[in-house]
C-alpha cells in the first residue's frame, strides 16, 4: 500500500513540476497540466467516495459498499477525460468527469438494492 502512495505522490509530484514549467514558459493548457487536473479530480472523487460510503454504511444508509470496485471505473473514467479533454475541450473532459461520477453511483445503489432486483436475485 506505501508503495502505491508513494507511486501516486510522484506522479502527481512530478506533474505539478511539469505543468508549473508548462505555465512559466507560457502554455498554461499543456498536456502536463491536464494530466494534473484529471489526476487530482479523480483521487479526489476516490477520497470522497470512500469517506461517504464509508459514513453511510457505518450509520445504516447503505448495507454494503466496495470501495475497490471504484478503481477500475476511476482508471478508465481518466482515460477517456483526460483524451476528450486533449480532443475536444475542458467542458467535455469535465462532461466525462460528471459522467463517471454518476456510473459509480449507479453501481452503488445497485449493490444495495435501491434500483429494485435488478438482476432478479432476490
Amino acid at each position: 500500500m506505501r508503495w502505491a502512495l508513494a507511486t501516486i505522490a510522484a506522479l502527481l509530484l512530478l506533474g505539478v513540476i511539469a505543468a508549473a514549467a508548462a505555465r512559466f514558459l507560457g502554455r498554461p493548457g499543456s498536456r502536463a497540466s491536464i494530466f494534473v487536473s484529471v489526476v487530482a479530480s479523480w483521487l479526489g472523487a476516490w477520497v470522497l467516495w470512500g469517506f461517504a460510503g464509508g459514513l453511510l454504511v457505518r450509520y445504516g444508509l447503505l448495507s454494503t459498499y466496495y470501495g475497490a470496485l471504484f478503481a477500475p471505473v476511476a482508471l478508465v473514467g481518466a482515460i477517456v477525460q483526460y483524451r476528450a479533454h486533449v480532443r475536444a475541450g475542458r467542458v467535455e473532459g469535465l462532461a466525462v468527469f460528471v459522467g463517471g461520477q454518476l456510473a459509480w453511483l449507479a453501481v452503488v445503489l445497485l449493490q444495495n438494492g435501491a434500483l429494485g432486483d435488478v438482476w432478479g436475485l432476490r
